[in-house]
């Protein structure tokens, strides 16, 4: 069962990148002006920040890393680890991370890695980010999380083009003897992996003349096999059935309660899913803060987002217990309990 503490890591700083272009779901004409307003009531998504062709996601996370750096006038010679948590990187080959230990002027001898994950990706990061500092003596280490999910999703796909923004996110980690334990519990269920994917592209199905041919798959929804295909109710249906379950595993296993937990930050999948989970576990609306309503579902970067973005002066100013949930593409889920002591947190970086 992979629910663990870590001990002697902070957090240490937070910071977020989005691109500057806004892209309103009330513009939005391949549906009808009545389908568009359903559409924001149900998923919650108001607008959203979309990438100008050639940004990248790893051009965000850079903007964000340097703000903690600079901010917290951190040497990069003593970063020893970088961590890209992302399905949006530059190249299929080589792996982003070294590229942004590269541009971020980092030394030689720090472990640069890749982690191809998605919706969970923040919280399964932090783990791996977190572990690996404490397992390995680490002092100083940089955690960059984002996706680009516009240039995956096709504007005739009334099922995902509202849905997805882009953002970059950058997190400082530091190692102290008397920092509180992180708490962590992560899952996952390969037998879904098929409710949200992009079928071509990889080496499964490598790209040929189809993969750029559109399809009707369902009224309003035209996609080709390189968008991304997601299966709504599988989706729903998963995370109703795992999340609130993998949160009270972790809450028994940390001897934690709901009642003492500040905030509890969810994946901003949609209004709709987040709702019920919220009143399944019977949290009151003022615990649950949301972005996805002006940034959309980010994937992997939208629990940091929704921190800077909602957050900033509380984590900046107070100590504060964070219960973070993240769950979807995978299919994989994760649950982790976080104090955040005044952590740096600049204001959101548009780029």
């Amino acid at each position: 069962m992979a629910t663990f503490s870590v001990p002697g890591i902070k957090v240490s700083g937070l910071a977020a990148c989005v691109p500057r272009k806004e892209v309103s779901n009330y513009d939005y004409r391949w549906v009808t002006a009545k389908e568009r307003e359903q559409l924001v009531k149900t998923i919650g998504v108001e607008k959203r920040r979309h990438v100008e062709k050639g940004t990248t996601t790893s051009d965000m996370c850079q903007k964000a890393a340097q703000s903690l750096l600079e901010g917290l006038q951190w040497n990069t010679t003593e970063i020893e680890l970088l961590i890209f948590v992302s399905q949006t990187r530059d190249y299929l080959i080589p792996q982003t991370s070294n590229i942004l230990q590269h541009k971020l002027g980092l030394p030689t001898t720090a472990i640069a890695l890749d982690i191809s994950l998605g919706c969970s990706g923040y919280v399964y990061g932090l783990a791996v980010a977190s572990a690996m500092m404490n397992s390995f003596g680490l002092s100083k280490a940089l955690l960059l999380v984002g996706d680009i999910s516009s240039l995956n999703s096709a504007y005739r796909d009334k099922s995902t083009y509202p849905l997805f923004g882009d953002a970059g996110t950058a997190t400082a980690l530091e190692r102290l003897e008397d920092a509180p334990l992180m708490h962590f519990s992560l899952e996952g269920d390969g037998s879904g992996y098929k409710a949200i994917m992009i079928p071509d592209g990889g080496m499964r199905h490598i790209v040929s003349k189809k993969s750029f041919e559109y399809k009707k798959i369902a009224p309003g929804i035209y996609r080709t096999p390189l968008h991304i295909a997601l299966d709504g109710i599988e989706v729903f249906n998963f995370s109703l059935r795992e999340v609130v379950p993998n949160i009270k595993k972790l809450l028994a296993f940390s001897g934690q309660d709901l009642a003492t937990v500040d905030y509890i930050i969810f994946h901003q999948a949609n209004r709709l899913i987040n709702e019920t989970l919220r009143k399944m576990l019977k949290i009151p609306k003022e615990k649950i803060p949301y972005s996805l309503y002006k940034f959309g579902n980010t994937s992997s970067a939208s629990i940091p987002l929704t921190i800077v973005s909602e957050l900033r002066n509380q984590v900046q100013q107070n100590d504060l217990l964070l219960l973070l949930s993240a769950f979807g593409i995978g299919l994989s889920w994760a649950t982790a309990t976080v104090e955040f002591h005044k952590v740096f947190c600049p204001e959101l970086i548009e780029l």
